[in-house]
């Protein structure tokens, strides 16, 4: 697994970079694991954007993730390590025993052919395996986090991400996450072990502006740049406007704290910045 360069020449590729997809071990998906996907621009049902930025994407397939890992005690094995072009991890293809097929999130050491289970009882610590954060030792690494037991994993899902289990206490787990931050968890709550391949997924160099569209990624104006009209810092014969930097809406985007959830201030141990 790596990262290949081009060689020098006078077009662009020589200024970019992409992986090398030595892992990957079946380039078609599973038929019954993939859905269609539309295009929604980031867009609501009245067509009016709620993000800016996106749109004009390549055409994708959607692959049905397993997060939940509801299998509980059905031994399984990696049939293929696949590429998903919704994330930027690789997934493993998982036969089970019971005919049963799904995909997974596919951790470092995950190789085809290894067994791999989802259990409520002590079993192996290995990569792939699913255990509620009760049964895993304090120090291993873990992924595919739950944050409400039966939900399925939502933290911790991207390329080289990891987060470790600092301290069991009683009823919750305090778990230090890829950020920084401490938190707390229930217990009963699952994860996976190990940490997420492709880890090398930092070091690609995009290279050409056309890369990025091909991923979904439309170009960004500075609000210096704008009229006065379209944003608050637009507008003025000099560079400097004295403005402090916010957004079109006039909201301040440097150092303000836009988190607001009392409901789960208390699972915060510590944060990944300090206040001020």
């Amino acid at each position: 697994m790596g990262v290949r360069f081009y060689k020098g020449g006078k077009n662009s590729p020589k200024h970019r970079s992409v992986l090398d997809f030595a892992e990957l071990t079946r380039s078609r998906p599973e038929k019954s694991l993939v859905r269609g996907l539309n295009k929604k621009s980031a867009r609501n049902n009245l067509g009016r954007i709620t993000v800016r930025h996106h749109g004009g994407r390549h055409k994708r397939a959607y692959r049905l993730i397993d997060f939940k890992r509801n299998k509980i005690g059905v031994p399984g094995k990696v049939f293929s390590i696949e590429y998903d072009p919704n994330r930027t991890c690789y997934i493993a293809l998982i036969h089970y025993r019971d005919g049963a097929k799904s995909y997974i999130l596919a951790p470092v050491g995950l190789k085809q052919g290894d067994p791999v289970i989802a259990n409520d009882k002590k079993s192996d610590i290995q990569p792939g395996n699913c255990f509620p954060l009760s049964l895993i030792p304090t120090g291993v690494p873990i992924h595919n986090i739950e944050l409400r037991p039966g939900k399925g994993g939502q933290m911790v899902r991207s390329a080289g991400a990891q987060a470790v289990i600092a301290a069991h206490l009683g009823k919750y787990c305090q778990i230090k996450m890829p950020s920084g931050e401490s938190r707390l968890v229930l217990s009963s709550c699952r994860a996976s072990i190990g940490q997420l391949g492709n880890m090398e997924q930092e070091n690609v160099i995009i290279g050409k502006a056309g890369r990025s569209r091909w991923k979904g990624k439309r170009p960004s104006v500075r609000g210096m740049a704008m009229n006065p009209i379209d944003h608050p810092m637009g507008g003025g014969e000099g560079v400097g406007k004295g403005n402090h930097p916010m957004t079109p809406w006039g909201q301040y985007c440097k150092g303000l704290k836009t988190r607001n959830n009392k409901r789960t201030n208390s699972m915060i141990v510590a944060r990944r910045k300090k206040r001020k």
